[in-house]
């Protein structure tokens, strides 16, 4: 009885691994591939920690894509203004015929923030560049 216990429990951990292991197509196929065009970039100073951005895209049918230049934005600015780390607050995402447009806001803050959401703006604003998401 014991060794089929230990018999089952290294089956199990080896389901595990091989999963973990196994990489998976989610884009498919089928699926033509992504032409992004990014159309700009609007913030506003709602308080002298806490901003706002206006960022539109098209050429994707993933509303990832746009929340990611919305990210990205917030990263350069915080920069742009000496500081070194933003929390995300909210983003609103929304999609008008081809257009994503994403409306986000931020704090900044020269210090890491209290919170889940916070970004090191250098090291998201890298990434950004790495994947040719332009930036404020």
């Amino acid at each position: 009885m014991q060794n089929l216990t230990y018999i089952s429990f290294l089956l199990v951990a080896t389901t595990m691994v091989l999963a973990a292991c196994q990489t998976v197509d989610v884009a498919g196929a089928d699926q033509r591939p992504e032409n992004i065009r990014y159309l700009g970039v609007q913030n506003k100073l709602l308080a002298d920690d806490l901003v706002q951005f206006h960022v539109t895209l098209t050429g994707t049918e993933n509303p990832e894509r746009v929340e990611a230049y919305a990210e990205c934005a917030a990263a350069q600015y915080t920069l742009i203004r000496g500081f070194g780390f933003a929390r995300h607050i909210r983003t609103t995402v929304g999609q008008t015929a081809e257009r994503w447009n994403a409306d986000a806001v931020y704090t900044i803050s020269a210090a890491i923030p209290r919170g889940t959401r916070t970004l090191d703006a250098e090291v998201v604003a890298d990434n950004c560049a790495l994947n040719g998401i332009p930036m404020v």
